[in-house]
């Protein structure tokens, strides 16, 4: 390294969501720092260091192969300034300080509203963030300290995190109330190919599950004359698409919702055995100095899941 150079974690910061992002503005916003400032910092850090981290043209940045292995080892500096700022905090009350919680969004919208006012209660010094996004994102962010806790859907493994199942929970069937299979007691999975079945879109795991519980739908989906799937951006848009009877959906018993429309417009149903379902669980850095704070949250989330009513 040439003499002199002065390496910062701003810096550092920077280098590695350019990486991320490929893309001067979106990894600006997310510095919170304009363009130029971002890209000013980044060509002086190039300097400094006499090697050329990013190629750049008119519509994208790459990484050079030196780049790759400087923001490696960039991103291993911020984890471990993460741990400085952890270990200063545990010395303090454990839960006094801000936490920040993120969760998948087939949970966040159904666990957050019961979650926020328990903790208000049994915790009522510590100050919450919440953030909903993709198991990828929020793995992320997990690693890199801008997040506590993350709740997410098993299978989840991650090094040096540590993972722990907090409930299982069902999925049903959810339809118009007239439908004919509301007469039915429960619903053999293969039944599936027959009805207009409506998804979540790519990048949400609770697809990936109801496609791994149920395989043959894979291959209608993938088939050229599929006419039986219609994708939705959320559960609740889903939810709402169901109500107008464009087709049927599966979800996670928590996002049932039958209880939010009028009386007798829509009924779930669970599957036959072996029904398929999903394990939420919570995951944390194992460096991660507020015990305590993860045992509170773990603890009101056991108090809202008992206290889910069933579904209609």
């Amino acid at each position: 390294m040439p003499a002199g150079t002065t390496m910062t974690l701003t810096e550092l910061r920077y280098i590695v969501t350019l990486a991320q992002e490929r893309h001067f503005g979106r990894a600006a916003e997310r510095c919170f720092v304009s363009q130029p400032t971002l890209s000013v910092a980044v060509k002086k850090l190039e300097e400094e260091l006499g090697v050329a981290l990013f190629e750049r043209s008119k519509s994208t940045v790459q990484v050079t192969p030196m780049g790759e292995k400087i923001v490696e080892q960039a991103q291993r500096v911020l984890e471990q300034s993460s741990v400085i700022k952890e270990l200063a905090n545990a010395g303090k009350d454990q839960l006094a300080s801000p936490l920040r919680i993120g969760a998948i969004y087939t949970i966040g919208p159904y666990l957050f509203p019961h979650l926020v006012p328990e903790l208000a209660r049994s915790a009522p010094q510590m100050p919450l963030y919440i953030e909903e996004g993709f198991t990828a994102n929020l793995r992320r962010k997990l690693r890199s300290g801008e997040l506590d806790a993350i709740i997410i859907a098993l299978p989840f493994t991650e090094t040096d995190v540590v993972t722990k199942p907090l409930y299982d929970e069902a999925f049903e069937v959810l339809m118009p109330a007239d439908h004919a299979w509301s007469q039915r007691a429960t619903i053999n999975k293969e039944d599936l190919l027959e009805e207009r079945l409506l998804l979540l879109g790519e990048g949400h795991c609770f697809r990936d599950q109801i496609l791994e519980a149920c395989p043959a739908i894979s291959h209608k989906l993938n088939s050229p004359h599929n006419t039986l799937t219609a994708e939705g951006g959320s559960l609740e848009t889903i939810r709402h698409m169901v109500a107008s009877k464009l087709g049927i959906t599966v979800l996670p018993r928590s996002a049932i919702g039958t209880v939010h429309y009028e009386s007798g417009l829509l009924v779930s149903r669970p599957f036959s055995d072996p029904a398929p379902s999903r394990t939420v669980a919570i995951a944390w850095r194992a460096s991660f100095p507020r015990p305590k704070a993860i045992d509170t949250v773990t603890a009101a989330i056991a108090r809202c899941h008992e206290a889910q009513p069933e579904p209609a």
